[in-house]
């Protein structure tokens, strides 16, 4: 999918929420030996040392290049004056063993609305060539009012949990507005959406699972996902999405399953 500066994103990305350091080194090399191009990491997630070295381990395994992948990394609440933003941009690049990221993103707005300064460096880096792509996390309406009051670059993207249960059409469509792409965490709500009957049912109908039923759902409303995976028969039955469509009885379906009902903080009252 291209993003409004015409940088390409795969549409489909591993994250790496919640994996232990030492272990995600296996599982991004594994990932991308199972044809993922996308990996989404964060300073909070202390895991970009790991990232990193599955990264290098991945791309001898497979003979690419850097320039085949799309790595993402975020910057965290309490950091978000100019020079704290550089210095924690920097840092995560050195432990994840980069020359340049893909995308860089604020995580998560904060109550004070106080991220002026952070986006102001992430411009100057963006412009510098040390990032390909600049975008937000978790941002609600008004925090984008407020960031799209001040910015000289409009974010490529916003990441923010989207699922079944939280379909978040209002924010999408003031997003599709502004020509900013969704991408979506927790798709799975995890893991609490796989004995959902509905979608059971729709997963019997086309012979895939509950997970697949999920994750094509958002690719056919052009979401763009992250979904974590620590084992490789997973992985690669998360990519298995691609060779069959949701018609729209079953769209309306799942549709219907809206509940506003997060599994995750609410933007408007997380702080750090």
């Amino acid at each position: 999918m291209k993003l409004n500066n015409q940088i390409e994103i795969p549409e489909l990305g591993l994250g790496v929420f919640q994996i232990p350091n030492d272990e995600t080194a296996d599982v991004v090399k594994n990932a991308i030996v199972n044809g993922y191009r996308l990996i989404d990491t964060a300073k909070i997630y202390e895991n970009e040392e790991g990232t990193g070295q599955g990264i290098k381990e991945g791309l001898a395994m497979t003979g690419l290049s850097r320039d085949d992948l799309f790595i993402t990394s975020k910057l965290w609440g309490d950091n978000h004056s100019y020079e704290e933003t550089v210095q924690n941009f920097e840092k995560s690049l050195k432990k994840l063993d980069l020359d340049y990221l893909d995308l860089y993103l604020i995580h998560w707005p904060g109550t004070h609305y106080a991220y002026k300064e952070a986006w102001n460096a992430m411009e100057d880096l963006y412009k510098a060539g040390k990032i390909k792509a600049i975008g937000v996390s978790n941002f609600q309406k008004s925090h984008l009012e407020e960031l799209l009051s001040y910015a000289k670059i409009t974010p490529v993207l916003n990441q923010i949990e989207l699922h079944p249960k939280l379909s978040q059409e209002e924010l999408r469509n003031f997003l599709e507005l502004h020509d900013i792409k969704v991408q979506a965490w927790s798709p799975l709500m995890q893991g609490q959406l796989l004995d959902n009957e509905v979608l059971k049912k729709i997963a019997d109908k086309h012979g895939k699972s509950v997970a697949q039923i999920i994750l094509r759902w958002d690719i056919q409303q052009d979401i763009l996902v992250n979904v974590k995976s620590i084992k490789s028969e997973r992985m690669i039955a998360n990519r298995q999405i691609f060779d069959f469509s949701l018609d729209s009885e079953d769209m309306k379906a799942i549709n219907s399953l809206n509940e506003e009902l997060r599994v995750g903080p609410d933007p408007e009252h997380f702080n750090f």
